[in-house]
């Protein structure tokens, strides 16, 4: 059994697949049984249009590559494979990482299928539920200043949140995750360098009050509570990380639908998309560690 997992802007969300190795199927049968929206066109390997990046969670498998003539000669038309890299696969069986989703078997391995998919489509946005689509964020932002000091004071809470949770993980021995967790800190504080490039000469200090509330007490970022547990796995953290990211999109999307100034509609619109990218890479690195935790190596008894 073979796990794929497609990502794509034209999905909501990621969809990971289980794939029976050997039975002759491609990426793209695979995809078509699914109901995953990789574009086709010839089903031949001459179009090109079923063009994916494929990355192997396993990069020290290695099994044969089977790159066909049509395949080779399209991806070189392309500019997606290089003469090193076709030799690298014929001869070191590393394969490439573009392939036709048509001439590229299902493997006994892991991978994650990137596509563009159809353009003239709108991109998804990531899936959330249904509370989502009517929560509103406990306030309506009508002016665009106010909106970049709300911005900015939801990505400062997620930096010093990580932070407590990173030296909470440090203090109970838990180095792992209190390295994931000041990671996320140094994300939250590019989101935050990226929020004060696009304010300009906005004050951001001055548009949120000092005794601000959020709704519920609690930043759109705030982790759950139970991130600070002092057992938490790496998994566990980034699954409480992407919760958080989930909540920061919902957040924006509420601002955008609910502010009745075009400017600040846009502003949020335009980190409405951040957000998603931010979740789309949390759920990839979800997948990831899912599949090391089902790949490890036994522990001796």
């Amino acid at each position: 059994m073979a796990n794929i997992t497609f990502s794509s802007p034209v999905m909501a969300r990621d969809v990971t697949v289980y794939a029976v190795a050997g039975d002759r199927g491609t990426i793209l049968a695979v995809a078509k049984a699914h109901k995953i929206p990789i574009p086709f066109d010839c089903q031949d390997g001459e179009c090109g249009s079923c063009l994916v990046k494929v990355e192997h969670f396993n990069p020290l498998a290695k099994s044969a590559v089977a790159l066909t003539e049509k395949e080779k000669e399209v991806l070189k038309q392309l500019g997606k494979i290089t003469k090193e890299e076709i030799e690298n696969a014929e001869v070191n069986d590393v394969p490439p990482p573009y392939r036709l989703a048509c001439q590229c078997f299902v493997r006994h391995e892991d991978i994650l299928v990137s596509f563009e998919g159809d353009k003239t489509l709108p991109a998804q946005r990531p899936h959330v539920t249904s509370v989502a689509r009517t929560y509103k964020g406990g306030m309506e932002i009508n002016a665009l200043d106010e909106f970049f000091g709300y911005a900015a004071k939801v990505e400062e809470d997620a930096a010093q949140h990580y932070d407590d949770l990173a030296a909470s993980m440090a203090k109970v021995g838990n180095a792992e995750v209190a390295k994931l967790f000041k990671q996320l800190a140094d994300f939250s504080r590019l989101h935050l360098a990226e929020v004060k490039a696009r304010a300009g000469s906005i004050d951001l200090s001055k548009h949120v009050p000092p005794d601000y509330a959020w709704p519920n007490h609690a930043s759109p970022e705030a982790s759950a509570d139970w991130a600070g547990d002092s057992a938490i796995t790496r998994l566990g953290a980034l699954k409480v990380a992407l919760q958080g990211e989930r909540r920061g999109y919902e957040f924006y999307g509420a601002v955008e639908a609910t502010t009745k100034n075009p400017e600040v509609a846009a502003a949020a619109r335009e980190f409405v998309k951040e957000e998603a990218d931010h979740v789309k890479i949390l759920e990839a690195w979800i997948t990831q560690e899912e599949w090391a935790i089902r790949h490890a190596a036994p522990q001796p008894a």
